[in-house]
């Protein structure tokens, strides 16, 4: 069963997905290189060789992806100097970047259960305590939300675009 469009939603046919949130976030992070450069560093990871050499991609798709979280806001570069060796930057995540920890642990975790050969290499742990960790759809209430009680409707307080 879908999810509950309510009001003008309810006609799939009488709407399409104009100023999409989920194609908004994936013109950022969409791409294979992207996300595991935020995989990267989540684990840790600050330079660029650090990132190229853990992905597994050349130079100029580290350069080109980093620059487009850069400027996108997900990382930010700050310089560092080894002694006697010039000026360079490292990569730190921002706010923005941390607040998309969820959706990548949800990728993380639905590639656990469907994609590994039984047991999964990695486990997510809470540190304090050693509890498993997952993602799920909880309301504010704290009541886990299933698909088929998913309400979506338009936003009151959204201004269309202006073309």
């Amino acid at each position: 069963m879908p999810l509950v469009l309510e009001g003008p939603l309810k006609d799939l046919s009488a709407w399409k997905p104009d100023s999409c949130s989920i194609a908004k976030a994936l013109d950022i992070v969409g791409t294979r290189s992207a996300m595991l450069i935020l995989r990267e560093a989540y684990y840790g990871t600050s330079r660029f060789d650090g990132f190229a050499s853990r992905v597994g991609i050349t130079d100029a798709a580290a350069s080109s992806a980093l620059r487009k979280l850069t400027e996108a806001g997900l990382l930010e570069k700050r310089p560092y100097q080894e002694e006697g060796k010039r000026t360079r930057h490292e990569y730190a995540l921002t706010r923005m970047g941390l607040d998309l920890l969820p959706a990548v642990v949800a990728l993380w975790q639905w590639g656990d259960e469907y994609l590994q050969d039984g047991t999964p290499p990695l486990e997510r742990l809470e540190d304090s305590t050693g509890e498993p960790v997952r993602v799920e759809l909880r309301s504010a209430a704290g009541h886990e939300v299933p698909l088929e009680n998913l309400r979506v409707r338009v936003n009151k307080n959204w201004r269309r675009p202006r073309r």
